[in-house]
């Protein structure tokens, strides 16, 4: 049920739309039918949204348009050629008929200008006399679009957005020197990694080689991820970053917008800081950095090198459209071969991103399980060749989300996904812990990787 607050919203911003498609066009009726087009497609890409990842749009995804036709494959690939075709078509002949319907009458065109002002200062009003603080005290998507209705939401979302501060720079803490420290850190965010044992209930599903690192694992669990077959960056951030949901507030839909005012925070900057400045760190991806804005977070993280798209082969016949994760296990290995003091490895793979191909006759649940259990095997083949090193190491493995897999997995229920911490000593042994799981969310794993390496801290940290 709309509140009055948020029907009032609306108005101001439904007649701020009228007013400028009828300055543009000078056609009252064109510009109605305009404004009601904007709100019925942000509407249907919200249910669409909500339908496949289980949250409605919000402010943050109109951040990713662009990235919709610099990046086509992570999107437009899940949309058939013929209905791209036909979307084309639809919206150079809408173009052409507003053009045509357009009227050159100077007042038509200087009422709807005098409206939008009206309707915008109008607007500007309301939330200086009703502030957005006050509105939307809390980031709770669902509940908010519910109230105020998604346009008003969107609105109110980004204003609190904008309203937000970088935190303070990131003390050092001062903590218990640890027990054969690694000289080593290799952290795999694995592609839509999940357990199909789990996800499809399924006994026989189970992945043998993370059963395997489970039972050797220093520390292991559930991971509690935000999002649900996308917002890949929602887990990165809380990793890398440490911050969680709660301190982030409405930062949280998209961190890596802000990540940059909050570098001193990532992983390799605090190993830095309390480890010492001897840690080298490196961010592999075998795609392209400039996706979430990664070619300027990464090194303002303290990463000092990016091994990115341009170290990979393209995939051969029969390898699928994305750099395999075998190729990333060779690429990892001989990085760290190649390090020379202590070293932070974090790779980010991508075979395994949707939408899922099938082959010979595949069902989609298929085509994700031939990709799953390739990710898998990469688990396995890590866990030997980095015993194989004959280094003090930490092996930090996870899953970003779950895949949405039409007909197979929906967004409600549970959305976590594993991960294993294992560690080895010098000579490859396996160190192992306590054999308890610890469920934990992305920043948490952040600490838990930061105690492992530095230790433990002698104060509370914040």
């Amino acid at each position: 049920m709309r509140t009055g607050m948020g029907l009032w919203l609306l108005a101001c911003m439904s007649a701020a739309l009228y007013g400028a498609f009828l300055a543009v066009c000078g056609n009252g009726g064109v510009a109605m039918v305009l404004a009601l087009a904007v709100q019925a497609l942000l509407a249907v890409a919200s249910n669409a949204k909500h339908a496949m990842l289980g949250e409605p749009l919000l402010f943050s995804d109109l951040a990713l348009v662009g990235a919709v036709f610099r990046h086509p494959q992570f999107y437009l690939s899940a949309v058939r050629l013929s209905h791209r075709i036909a979307a084309g078509i639809v919206a150079a002949v809408l173009l052409a008929l507003v053009a045509w319907l357009s009227v050159a009458d100077i007042a038509s065109h200087m009422a709807g200008l005098a409206l939008a002002i009206g309707a915008l200062v109008t607007l500007a009003i309301t939330l200086r006399l009703a502030s957005p603080g006050r509105l939307v005290p809390d980031a709770r998507a669902h509940a908010d679009t519910r109230r105020f209705g998604l346009l008003a939401a969107l609105l109110l979302f980004w204003l609190r957005w904008r309203e937000s501060r970088d935190p303070p720079p990131c003390p050092a803490l001062p903590r218990a020197a640890p027990p054969a420290p690694p000289e080593l850190v290799v952290m795999i965010q694995c592609e839509s990694f999940a357990d199909p044992e789990e996800l499809f209930a399924n006994p026989a599903l189970a992945l043998r080689s993370l059963g395997n690192a489970r039972a050797k694992a220093w520390r292991w669990g559930n991971l509690h991820v935000s999002g649900f077959g996308a917002y890949t960056m929602r887990t990165e951030y809380g990793v890398l970053f440490g911050r969680g949901e709660e301190e982030l507030g409405f930062r949280r839909f998209d961190p890596f917008l802000t990540a940059v005012g909050e570098a001193s925070y990532a992983l390799p900057a605090r190993l830095q800081a309390e480890g010492g400045p001897g840690w080298r760190s490196l961010f592999v991806h075998p795609h392209d950095m400039r996706f979430y804005g990664r070619d300027r977070i990464m090194p303002a993280g303290g990463f000092a090198e990016l091994v990115g798209e341009d170290r990979f082969a393209p995939p051969g016949p029969g390898e699928g459209r994305y750099v395999t994760d075998a190729a990333m296990a060779d690429e990892i290995i001989a990085l760290a071969a190649a390090a020379s003091g202590p070293t932070l490895l974090y790779a980010v793979t991508i075979e395994n991103h949707g939408p899922w191909e099938t082959q010979g006759g595949e069902d989609l649940v298929e085509g994700y399980m031939r990709l799953v259990r390739r990710s898998d095997a990469m688990l396995g083949d890590l866990l030997d060749r980095i015993a194989g090193l004959s280094r003090p190491a930490l092996l930090v493995f996870f899953g970003d989300h779950r895949p949405s897999i039409p007909g197979a997995t929906a967004p409600g229920g549970d959305r976590h996904t594993p991960y294993v911490m294992v560690r080895m000593d010098a000579a490859g042994r396996i160190l192992p812990g306590d054999d308890a799981r610890a469920d934990l969310t992305p920043a948490q794993l952040h600490h838990a990787v930061l105690d492992a390496v530095l230790g433990t801290p002698l104060t509370p940290a914040g």
